[in-house]
């Protein structure tokens, strides 16, 4: 219940749209099938740190996606933002995950 006035929706400053991260850089040049391996590892292992295997795998599609669909990825499996680039965010269990800006395509 509640007064005429009230909503369901967050205010507007509670709200995070998400960007892309700053390009990240490798200390050596690696090729594009190197790079696709450090990302492909860091899927497979993240899961192990911690936080619901779905989260994970929503993060992931967020972080493959462009910024629209990947801003609806991450309101649809209830993920909090923390940092706009995705590198920390929350579930509603409170879980933390951490990514890096070499997972974004």
């Amino acid at each position: 219940m509640g007064c005429a006035g009230s909503s369901q929706s967050k205010p507007d400053g509670l709200v995070k749209k998400i960007r892309k991260p700053k390009p990240w850089k490798h200390p050596q040049p690696i090729t594009k099938t190197q790079l696709t391996q450090l990302r492909d590892e860091f899927w497979d292992t993240a899961p192990h740190y911690g936080g619901r295997k779905e989260i994970w795998d929503a993060l992931r599609a967020a972080a493959e996606a462009d910024l629209t669909l990947a801003q609806a990825i991450v309101d649809s499996a209830g993920v909090i933002v923390q940092s706009s680039d995705l590198t920390v965010c929350y579930d509603e269990r409170g879980n933390c995950f951490m990514l890096y800006s070499i997972i974004y395509k």
